[in-house]
């Protein structure tokens, strides 16, 4: 029997490096590396569902990416979920890019149970800009990921923190316009904020209103409810969570040893056992009186004691009357 591509003792004419080998585990950067192939072999025609399953291949079904930046009213701060970074990375390039890749240099790995993190501090989105003029911009910052620990390696958490940019106009287009001072002003002005486009930025705006309402939005695609419907629920079920009570640990119950209790002596007198006698039920009779008080609204207090009382009782008790006076029982 010939030996086929698929026999693992198959020696290809080719080289050892031909044959195709099972899916393994990779280095998290040629993950990366990987991502930048896909996003160059986006066309013009690609839609949602190309999107979507970019997305699917690279990302984790609950990850997040997160963007942090500083513009000129201030730092800010954008966290999206698992459904809405397609449109993420499409809004990219419908704000004239038409080429994206990152390059991470020097990056550190750490490993863990179920997830790998990348810390690269010196990391640069590459985005190659057509429009409104031919433009290169390269934003730097410290980026953070997240991958699982498994055969897929996806991302499960993306921070990307941008600490400055630089857009490179190349200088052919600067001597052909040399003369004309207005497209010299106009080259002069930066078409993106630290490196994002408007398209971006606006985007990243809306999914801090479209970030909270996935959960409604999903109610509705699930069970086709109206929105008033859907909110309804949802704030019953978050209210309900609410003032539910955390459930207590249960414990396990204490198995009681019962104590051996010493035999007495059956060489006894009679006496003596007469003695105890008289003793249990005199103790039996004040034992029901403190009951009876306690019925009646007196708190009795026990008080007892090794001197003999006025009847040679061993036990006396002080009551206490509704007007706050004691009395002493015997």
């Amino acid at each position: 029997m010939s030996s086929t591509p698929h026999d693992p003792f198959y020696s290809s004419p080719f080289g050892p490096f031909y044959r195709r080998h099972t899916p393994y585990m990779v280095q998290p950067e040629y993950r990366i590396y990987e991502m930048n192939k896909r996003l160059q072999s986006r066309t013009e025609d690609s839609d949602n569902l190309w999107w979507d399953a970019f997305a699917t291949e690279f990302f984790e079904d609950d990850a997040t990416l997160t963007l942090s930046f500083c513009l000129e009213d201030g730092p800010k701060r954008y966290t999206i979920g698992r459904t809405l970074i397609p449109r993420y990375f499409s809004t990219v390039f419908e704000g004239g890019v038409t080429d994206l890749y990152y390059i991470l240099k020097h990056s550190k790995e750490s490993y863990h149970n179920s997830s790998i993190t990348v810390d690269c501090d010196q990391c640069a989105m590459v985005t190659q800009h057509g429009k409104p003029m031919f433009t290169k911009v390269c934003t730097e910052g410290r980026l953070i990921l997240e991958f699982t620990f498994d055969d897929l390696m996806r991302i499960k958490t993306w921070h990307f923190t941008i600490r400055q940019y630089r857009e490179l106009v190349p200088r052919s287009i600067l001597a052909m316009h040399a003369q004309d001072p207005q497209v010299l002003d106009q080259l002069s002005k930066n078409i993106t904020r630290m490196g994002l486009t408007n398209f971006t930025l606006n985007y990243l705006r809306l999914c801090v209103i479209l970030e909270p309402m996935q959960e409604l939005m999903s109610r509705h695609k699930t069970y086709n409810l109206s929105p008033r419907d859907c909110l309804k629920t949802c704030l019953f079920q978050k209210w309900q969570r609410m003032v539910a009570p955390p459930a207590e640990p249960t414990r396990q119950p204490t198995t009681k040893r019962r104590k051996r209790k010493n035999s007495t002596s059956s060489t006894s007198n009679s006496s003596a056992g007469n003695a105890s006698n008289s003793t249990g039920s005199k103790k039996k009779t004040t034992a029901a009186n403190l009951s009876l008080s306690s019925q009646q609204g007196l708190g009795a207090i026990p008080n007892c004691s090794l001197n003999p009382g006025r009847d040679g009782d061993l036990c006396h008790s002080t009551a206490v009357t509704p007007s706050g006076q004691f009395k002493e029982k015997h």
